[in-house]
């Protein structure tokens, strides 16, 4: 393909030569004028960039601003090195020289346009991820999504190179993909936390900062994550390292999610029967209001769930401003009902068992044990 390429042009520039009449003239004559003639068109390719940048910064948004600036270095290079080539096939060297000569050229040229590219896609995804309302990419994935572009660019490059040097692609994939089995085999648990920590932090179930609770019941913030591995902090300052692929594949249940980082508690009391519930249900809702860490909006509120075996169930709802307060919130409100309910005289009851004994009839309780036989 690049071979084809250069053949045409190569006749393109022969015909051009042939009617401007410049085959007579010494080939390092032609040459410069050659090299002489790309530096024109290259210089007339950076006004027209100009132009093209001047318009652009009519614009509202200034990544095309920055785009342009950044295509002119290698649309330069590209054009003049272009000249350069075509200038070497006109001296007259030896085959090999000329060959050797165009194919760095090309390859110059080809890593021009490969350090473009890894520019431009640090600028886009970043540009992506600007809206703070609804980015596209989230910022903290920037990085993996530059990686792979990197990766796909490199490795585009890398074949582009072994086609301008005429290497055989098809040894090195074969080698590529016998190799890439093995190491599939060998570390297939490894990639497996890999791959689900690119979905992980493509997905963004829960960030780091937020209360989860796994399978397993362990609940705490999350501190850091990785590809390879989760870290949480439990309440006990106990880091749980959880490999990725675990929590690919686990329920979490993510507290610190929603629309904010509030979150409701439920405590359940219970009141003994004969109580005045609506009494109960004013000295929950005082209580809650009065509590340091609950939250005013939303209000609590108190709900009458069930007729229980041993008294009267309720439920006290109120909400928080970040669940690391559950504990402590709990414990204050627990006791602060206590005492209420000790002040105002109302009865928390506890399982009882009542027992009967039934009288024992007199005829039953005049016999003695029965006498041994004789």
């Amino acid at each position: 393909m690049v071979g084809a390429t250069d053949s045409a042009s190569v006749d393109l520039i022969a015909r051009a030569q042939e009617l401007a009449g410049l085959n007579d003239l010494h080939p390092y004559l032609l040459a410069a004028i050659i090299g002489a003639a790309s530096l024109l068109v290259a210089w007339i390719v950076v006004l027209a960039i100009s132009v093209v940048a001047r318009l652009a910064s009519r614009t509202k948004t200034t990544i095309d601003d920055t785009i342009i600036a950044l295509s002119r270095r290698p649309v330069l290079l590209t054009v003049f090195l272009f000249g350069l080539s075509l200038a070497t096939r006109r001296l007259e060297l030896p085959p090999n020289a000329t060959h050797l000569t165009v194919r760095v050229l090309a390859t110059i040229v080809l890593l021009s346009w490969m350090i473009f590219g890894f520019r431009v896609s640090k600028l886009v995804l970043t540009n992506l991820s600007a809206n703070r309302d609804r980015p596209i990419v989230e910022a903290r994935t920037i990085p993996l999504f530059d990686n792979l572009v990197k990766l796909l660019l490199f490795g585009a490059a890398s074949y582009m190179v072994l086609q301008i040097w005429h290497v055989n692609a098809s040894a090195w994939l074969t080698s590529a993909g016998i190799i890439g089995i093995a190491i599939g085999f060998a570390a297939k648990d490894t990639l497996a936390n890999i791959f689900s920590g690119i979905f992980i932090l493509a997905d963004a179930p829960y960030n780091v900062g937020d209360f989860v609770v796994l399978d397993s019941g362990d609940r705490g913030r999350v501190t850091g994550i990785g590809l390879r591995s989760t870290r949480i902090l439990t309440r006990d300052d106990i880091e749980v390292v959880i490999p990725n692929a675990v929590i690919a594949n686990s329920r979490i249940a993510n507290e610190a999610g929603g629309p904010h980082p509030k979150e409701r508690i439920r405590i359940a009391v219970s009141v003994a029967y004969g109580s005045d519930v609506d009494r109960v249900c004013e000295i929950l809702t005082e209580t809650a209001v009065q509590s340091d860490h609950v939250c005013r909006h939303p209000e609590p509120r108190v709900r009458f769930r069930t007729f229980g075996s041993s008294g009267l169930n309720f439920e006290l709802l109120c909400w928080i401003d970040e669940p690391v307060l559950r504990g402590r919130v709990t414990h204050a409100v627990n006791m602060a009902v206590y005492k209420a309910f000790a002040n105002e005289g109302i009865e928390i009851p506890y399982p009882k068992q009542d027992v009967y004994v039934r009288e024992i009839p007199e005829a039953e309780a005049g016999k003695g044990p029965s006498s041994p036989p004789a």
